[in-house]
Order: C-alpha cells, then structure tokens, then sequence
C-alpha cells in the first residue's frame, strides 16, 4: 500500500476579494463551479475579504508557488478591483491598478501557470443608492461610484488584453443593453443569487473548454470489480 501513487487532483484556483470569499456560500457562483466540476477537478478559494490588488500581488507568492501545487493549475481566476476603486483606505490608484495585475500575472507564469490559463474578472457595477444604505448603517459615507468602478473595469479589459489572459467583464456585461443591473446585487456591491447564477453561468462557458478533457477521478461504483476492489481501485488511470 506504501508504494501507491498519490492522486494529484487538478485544481482551479479562485483568487480575490469578498466576492470571491463569499462564493462558496449557498448558492454561490464558486459553489456552482466546484459542483460541476466534482470528481475531476479541485475548486480552491482563494477569497479574501477586503482586499485590493495591491496587496494580492504581495501575498500571492504565499499561495501559489514552486513548492505548491502549481503544475496542477489548470485555470486562475483574479477578481480584483472593487476595493481598488473605492475612496477609502482600500483605494488603490487607477495608474497603479494595471500594474498590479500584470505583476500578479508575471508571478503565475514564473511558477508554470501561463497566461492562457489566467482569467480576469473586472469587478461588478455599483448601485449606488443601495451601497450607500449599506455604508450608512457602518456609519460611514457612499464610498464607492459606479463611474470609477467603470474606470477600473475598462482598466482590468485592457490589462487582459495586454497580458493575453481572457476576460470576463462584469461591468458592462451587467449592464449591457441598459438593462436594471440591481438584481444582480445584494447591497449594491455583492452579489445576489441571480448574480451569483450570473457570474457563475458566463465564467463556466469560458472555464468549460479547460477542463473539457480532465477524467472522471476514480471508477464509478458501478464499475469496480467487486470481487477484486483492488483491481479497480488501486490501478493507475
């Protein structure tokens, strides 16, 4: 038994802020993906509340390293930019924002993770009239602006674009066709259930063709030997 060859499951790793936290949560948009994808593939969240690009591009090599995992990446999802453009102590710079991702991108390729494997995902429009109930009750002013969410997002496409990483642009794809993005959020700034459906359904359609080749892990019940288990569950696939 001592002689038996690890398992190493695949794994896509979702790195972010609070939308990324929370999509794990019932009904949410990580949860979806890690569903669909059971049995060939680990999702890994990598959410952190609060956080901005600038301190992910610090913290990233803590994650995903030489040491780690990383030739079992098969996709990295970096969401980031919600809290850069917000007028707080989380704000990060508009110059300086770009600058983050590509240096978050550069660190990927140098552990093996290239930038085919690198998805982008610009953040969320803001309802601002909801947003700013929300920061009403912290007891603190509206701190975030749709505009400059806007900014941002133009931003982390062109930064994509640059890098040859894919996008998905929430930003605009929310609001495409002038349609009331308000559903898709909770408070104004996260998401709701139909925004975790949405975020989940967009992101599986550019995921899918990543994974489209990964094995089933393991036999099926119905196939393993009952007589001989080992012979089934034992062998290499």
């Amino acid at each position: 038994m001592s002689n038996l060859r690890t398992i190493i499951w695949p794994q896509v790793v979702l790195f972010g802020d609070s939308i990324t936290q929370f999509s794990f949560q019932a009904n949410g948009w990580g949860a979806e993906i890690a569903d669909k994808l059971a049995r060939k593939c680990d999702v890994v969240n990598r959410g952190f509340s609060g956080y901005n690009s600038r301190w992910a591009r610090m913290i990233l090599p803590r994650l995903i390293n030489s040491r780690t995992s990383s030739d079992s990446v098969v996709a990295v999802t970096v969401f980031f930019g919600a809290n850069d453009s917000a007028i707080n102590e989380q704000h990060v710079p508009l110059q300086e924002y770009p600058e983050n991702l590509k240096a978050i991108t550069r660190h990927l390729a140098s552990v093996g993770v290239s930038a085919d494997k690198v998805i982008f995902i610009a953040p969320p429009p803001i309802r601002e009239p909801l947003w700013e109930k929300e920061c009403v009750s912290k007891g603190c002013a509206l701190n975030r602006y749709n505009a400059t969410a806007g900014q941002y997002s133009q931003a982390c496409v062109q930064t994509a674009a640059q890098c040859g990483a894919d996008i998905l642009d929430l930003w605009t794809l929310m609001q495409k066709d002038g349609q009331d993005f308000s559903v898709y959020l909770s408070d104004g700034l996260h998401l709701s259930k139909r925004g975790n459906q949405f975020v989940a359904q967009h992101l599986w359609e550019m995921l899918e063709s990543r994974v489209a080749d990964l094995p089933f892990l393991l036999p099926y019940w119905r196939d393993v030997d009952v007589k001989s288990p080992e012979s089934s569950l034992l062998r290499d696939q």
